[in-house]
């Protein structure tokens, strides 16, 4: 039996392939029956739990039975009536009958050119999609930041994670994005959890395996090719749309209190899943084993994970920066790093509360300080220096503004008796050099 652990994205990719299939199609009482029973008897024999396995056969054969699906003609429906009633006992995300007849025709084939042809077109989709790996940089503060939305089994996939660590290696703390991550490869999660553990191997995960009756086990790696990041660091972001194999890259960091988990709570799939064909149109995929959580002796299933910082999830990003750049400049012991970790902390919190002074108070500041000049247009300051860049002065307060252009500089205003008499020039690095109004 061919197997594909976390196969959440094979189950998409299903969904796709039906979608280029002839609309016109219909699937008769026959093939219902054939379907309903051939579905039935496959999760009698492999479902992962077969007291719910026999619950959901009874089902779909008395519902097929009362004539519940005999109006019902046009074949994907036919399919979502069915993964809705199987899932209407097992609550399984990853349980789902697909109407796929190319799909299936695919996985059939005998041609070995045909299949060779196929898998060279798949590594080309995976290489224009770098194997999911979508985003990576340095946030202000040295914030590591890693999105990538599948956790690919390629060998070349593996290439990409090792050269993405060697780019993370020197961060102070590290962001990885899984919400828009829908799953993939145990073997994946094995490699990218390495680099955030020490010394001897830790057990992440076990997977039971219904047919076989026996446990995998999943451990950290004692090498990785670099530098481990065991002392950084680690903000884990999800939403609703995690799911699957990045349920249990993030299941995994909550149980060993590796990772503090921002955003929302998350999809609630673990069950990897085979792909079983029920007849020439119709699949399945069968949730075949279940993830055991060496500290939690369970798993994530139907109920999701919970995030120990619960924000929407298009906050979580901005609120997981925040928290890494305040417990940075809360544990810092040098006063001149802690001064940069704080600078980038006051800009992030500027920019998610922004500040309103009013024009008047805009014009006041509007003249020349030596080779500095502060101009008014249409209701914004604009600095320039010399023959420098005119940019954009943004409140942080009613006299400290920042740019957009240069992270490293902010422009405070100095009053003395009411009256504006000059600027200061401040510097990431605690630096001031200031200037008095000229004109």
């Amino acid at each position: 039996m061919k197997k594909w652990p976390f196969l959440s994205l094979l189950l998409f990719a299903l969904a796709l392939g039906a979608l280029a299939q002839d609309r016109s199609a219909t699937v008769g009482n026959d093939e219902k029956k054939a379907v309903v029973d051939a579905a039935a008897a496959i999760l009698e024999k492999e479902y992962v739990y077969p007291d719910v396995a026999k619950k959901m056969a009874a089902l779909v054969r008395n519902n097929l039975k009362a004539g519940k699906y005999q109006l019902i003609e046009e074949p994907r429906a036919f399919a979502r009536k069915l993964t809705e009633d199987l899932r209407s006992v097992s609550r399984d995300l990853h349980l789902g009958v697909r109407y796929a007849p190319e799909r299936i025709r695919e996985e059939r084939s005998t041609d070995e050119a045909s299949r060779k042809a196929a898998q060279e077109f798949q590594k080309k989709l995976d290489r224009i999609d770098n194997h999911g790996f979508k985003e990576i940089k340095i946030l202000n503060g040295n914030i590591g930041y890693l999105k990538f939305n599948g956790f690919s089994p390629d060998q070349e996939a593996f290439k990409v994670a090792i050269g993405a660590m060697a780019f993370l290696a020197n961060c102070d703390a590290l962001v990885i994005d899984l919400r828009d991550n829908g799953g993939g490869s145990p073997e994946m999660i094995q490699l990218l959890s390495s680099y955030f553990f020490p010394g001897e191997p830790r057990h992440l995960n076990s997977f039971y395996y219904r047919l076989d009756e026996k446990t995998e086990q999943y451990w950290t790696q004692p090498y990785v090719p670099g530098e481990k990041l065991a002392e950084t660091d680690l903000y884990v972001l999800t939403s609703n749309n995690t799911f699957s194999a990045a349920e249990e890259f993030t299941y995994n960091l909550k149980n060993m209190k590796r990772a503090t988990i921002v955003g929302e709570t998350t999809g609630g799939g673990a069950h990897p899943v085979n792909l079983r064909i029920l007849n020439d149109n119709f699949g399945i995929g069968v949730p075949y084993a279940r993830a055991i959580n060496p500290i939690s002796k369970t798993n994530w299933e139907g109920t999701g994970i919970e995030p120990d910082v619960k924000v929407p999830a298009l906050q979580a990003l901005d609120k997981a920066h925040l928290l890494a750049l305040e417990k940075l400049a809360t544990r810092e012991k040098d006063e001149r790093i802690k001064t940069t970790y704080q600078w980038h902390l006051d800009g992030l919190k500027a920019e998610l509360n922004p500040v309103a002074v009013t024009e008047d108070i805009l014009r006041s500041f509007a003249g020349d300080y030596g080779p500095r000049r502060i101009t008014f247009e249409n209701g914004s300051l604009f600095y320039q220096r010399e023959n420098g860049t005119k940019m954009r002065m943004i409140p942080m307060s009613e006299v400290l503004f920042r740019f957009e252009e240069i992270d490293y500089f902010r422009l405070r205003i100095v009053n003395k008796d009411g009256r504006v008499t000059g600027v200061e020039g401040h510097y990431d690095n605690g630096t001031i050099d200031a200037n008095p109004r000229t004109k």
